[in-house]
């Protein structure tokens, strides 16, 4: 492990989340103030990353399995590192249409904190997907 991939290296607990729209660029935490996650690089250039809202309801209907599915994104993939990027090429996930894609993700690191933008994008999360983007704030474990 070198440069920056080093610096990513270990477990990163999620503190915040928040979407931007790029077209009214109205912010809001879509799952509430205290949302629960982890983002995780290993040794071997893996990342993973599961993130879900706090008020998550049990069942099996088909309406609390769909409510689920929009309080959560969980993927998996090897990733590479460009400046202030990585890439992750995907090869599980939550959202079948991001399987072989690549997803790029800016990040900037201060200390223990470190923030995670998407790139603009169609907003699975968000009815009609809009163009968007994800701000998410983790602490090192």
């Amino acid at each position: 492990m070198t440069g920056h991939y080093a610096e990513l290296h270990g477990c990163w607990r999620l503190i915040s989340f928040n979407t931007q729209l790029q077209d009214s660029n109205e912010c809001t935490q879509p799952w509430g103030a205290d949302p629960s996650g982890y983002l995780i690089f290993s040794s071997d250039g893996r990342m993973m990353v599961l993130v879900t809202a706090k008020t998550r309801e049990p069942g099996n209907t088909d309406e609390k399995t769909a409510a689920r599915f929009r309080t959560m994104m969980a993927y998996t993939g090897r990733n590479r590192i460009d400046d202030d990027r990585f890439i992750a090429t995907i090869d599980s996930s939550w959202n079948e249409a991001w399987n072989g894609s690549e997803q790029e993700r800016y990040y900037e690191l201060a200390g223990d904190t470190l923030e995670v933008s998407t790139a603009w994008m169609p907003n699975p999360l968000v009815p009609g997907n809009p163009i968007g983007r994800g701000v998410l704030v983790f602490i090192r474990e």
